[in-house]
């Protein structure tokens, strides 16, 4: 679920109409906890004038202010998150997390008004540009009275504007809690004052990347052993902008060759993309196998091998 942030100038405060739930996902349970945790959120970072703490708990002590959650006692620590994660144009990617949740005696993580997930967010603490949450709560299990293991999916569709082609790269990642207490966020007597509410960012970074896609076509088939044997194909990546792939250009591709009979790939030389993605290289034919065009990927763009091309060569 993405939160597009628009951020007020000096609050920090979230418009609520970032959080629209995409008809797509529209689970019942799936989206209470979205709207859930969008109305708690908002509030929450619409009294938060100032800037977060150097241990980046946006909700970490109470303020007063009279519209605004109170502050729940807990904290987050061992967080674990993957390292990278590329994201195409129409498919759902789940990340998983895992973390380990500490709350006070008076918190009760059992109840089912508590409510606890991961996020990954784009840009600083203070001023997130986008931010993807979980489609449900964690799942949590108590290792003591005051301590739990709790395991979620931060959950990314780039096919209902997630993602913008900006945000490929790193991504920061932090966990919340919320205790609705009785509260009903959809109520017209809804109260936040008697929400809890915790929030705690820095907790760890992942990559998400855009999806890369290789092709490769070598010939002629059969060749002649001894002679000129042309490669070429295309590299391109998801434009999540336009839900398409397009070219990725002068992107460094190696050209790649699998003796029939073996298992391992050798490199043969590398050549560079052109301005439209696409590949075109000759080398020497000596033995049957396979071609095929392999990137290593770049900092914003997963990386992608060709299925490979088998050519006889006579």
């Amino acid at each position: 679920m993405r939160i597009r942030a628009t951020v007020a100038a000096v609050s920090g405060a979230l418009a609520l109409s970032a959080f629209a739930v995409p008809a797509a996902q529209a689970v019942d349970s799936a989206a209470s906890h979205r709207e859930d945790v969008a109305k708690v959120w908002q509030a929450a970072h619409t009294a938060q004038a100032a800037p977060a703490t150097s241990g980046k708990t946006a909700f970490s002590a109470a303020t007063g202010t009279a519209d605004e959650p109170y502050a729940l006692n807990v904290t987050f620590s061992n967080f674990k998150i993957g390292s990278s994660y590329s994201v195409g144009t129409t498919n759902h990617v789940a990340i998983p997390v895992s973390y380990t949740l500490t709350h006070g005696a008076d918190v009760d993580i059992t109840s089912s008004d508590f409510q606890t997930g991961p996020y990954i967010y784009k840009g600083s603490y203070d001023l997130m540009s986008n931010q993807l949450f979980g489609d449900a709560p964690a799942t949590c299990t108590a290792t003591s009275s005051t301590t739990a293991t709790c395991k979620g999916n931060v959950d990314i569709y780039a096919a209902d504007g997630d993602l913008m082609n900006a945000d490929a790269g790193t991504w920061s990642a932090g966990a919340l809690a919320i205790d609705l207490n009785g509260q009903d966020p959809s109520s017209p007597t809804f109260d936040i004052t008697k929400v809890g509410y915790a929030d705690q960012g820095g907790l760890g970074t992942t990559k998400v990347k855009r999806f890369a896609k290789l092709t490769v076509n070598a010939g002629p088939e059969p060749v002649a052993k001894g002679k000129t044997l042309t490669a070429t194909g295309k590299l391109t990546r998801a434009d999540w902008e336009t839900n398409t792939y397009k070219g990725y250009a002068k992107q460094p591709v190696k050209l790649q060759f699998r003796k029939a009979g073996t298992t391992t790939y050798t490199t043969i030389k590398t050549v560079y993309s052109d301005s439209y993605g696409n590949l075109k290289t000759t080398t020497t034919a000596k033995y049957d196998g396979y071609w095929r065009f392999s990137f290593a990927g770049s900092p914003t763009t997963g990386a992608a091998n060709a299925t490979g091309d088998y050519v006889d060569v006579k």
